[in-house]
């Protein structure tokens, strides 16, 4: 009996995806067609609309759907798959590398801050262009956290392509090169998009709950979201943590999302081309893969052995 019941909760599960992927299409047409019900920010229940959607099932399926069919083109022509790596590969690292230049800037913001304040005594900074625009030097000093999280937020997804990222490898330079692909198939399937999609979810929610009120929670359905229309109005979080500080910590929520976004772009990515080198071997290893060029001694360090 409960076998039976197992096998047919594992059918119902099969169906229930099968039964999203293809209502996929139609909401995506719809969505589509009627741009009104959910971007004509001026109607308060499209504002809600947008805010659950964007963490909703029909929104992952479409995405999914999406990849799903790029790959079922691509098990065709391979030289198509090569070419969305190509071009996703491309969009991590200029994201990347323009955003790197944020590192810089927080230097130079810095070595101002020092000369202002312990040179020239002052303790603002303003800048004179037409209008005059000047702030505390606390709230300068606080704004710097922003430069460094757009490099931790947008560059993080050009490391991973770049190979930057430290792996703590146990068995992975044991094995064979088409069972590494496996591996890395199989990580991207089961661990970085899953992973991706739960934080997402998260900070989807934490991200409007800066932005609007009342507060909008992941479990609210949407007719309850539309009911929340009614009391909608925009009061963005510009509270700092210091009587002078920064005043834009929601900037930092914004990246938390698009940085997710792009961790789940890069899983897909990533998962096209371990199967393209899978199909291909060893000869296809980092084929098409635009990274850095650096001198002797300054390799991204690739991974730890135990």
């Amino acid at each position: 009996m409960d076998e039976t019941a197992a096998g047919g909760g594992i059918l119902s599960g099969i169906g229930w995806v099968l039964q999203n992927i293809a209502m996929s299409f139609y909401n995506l047409g719809y969505a589509i067609t009627h741009p009104a019900s959910w971007l004509d920010w001026s109607d308060p229940t499209a504002v809600m609309r947008f805010i659950y959607y964007g963490a909703s099932v029909e929104l992952w399926f479409i995405v999914v759907t999406f990849f799903l069919v790029l790959f079922a083109i691509g098990l065709w022509k391979r030289s198509f798959l090569w070419g969305v790596v190509i071009g996703l590969e491309f969009f991590g690292n200029w994201v990347g590398r323009f955003f790197a230049w944020a590192g810089l800037l927080m230097v130079l913001q810095q070595v101002v801050i020092v000369f202002i304040q312990r040179i020239f005594a002052r303790p603002d900074i303003v800048l004179g262009f037409g209008i005059p625009v000047g702030f505390d030097i606390s709230w300068w000093a606080e704004e710097l956290k922003l430069f460094n999280a757009m490099v931790v937020a947008l560059c993080l997804a050009y490391t991973f392509i770049q190979g930057g990222h430290v792996r703590v490898d146990l068995v992975y330079s044991a094995v064979s090169f088409r069972t590494k692909r496996i591996i890395d198939m199989l990580g991207s399937l089961f661990f970085m998009i899953p992973m991706a999609t739960l934080i997402w979810l998260y900070t989807w929610y934490f991200q409007w709950r800066s932005l609007i009120v009342p507060p909008v929670n992941p479990t609210d359905p949407l007719d309850r979201m539309e009911m929340k229309a009614r009391a909608l109005r925009w009061n963005v979080e510009t509270i700092g943590f210091s009587p002078n500080g920064f005043t834009a910590y929601f900037l930092f929520k914004i990246l938390m999302v698009i940085m997710v976004g792009m961790i789940f772009i890069q899983a897909w990515t990533f998962f096209f081309r371990s199967y393209l080198e899978f199909v291909e071997g060893e000869e296809s290893e980092g084929k098409y893969l635009d990274r850095d060029q650096v001198e002797t001694g300054e390799e991204a360090y690739d991974h730890a052995e135990f």
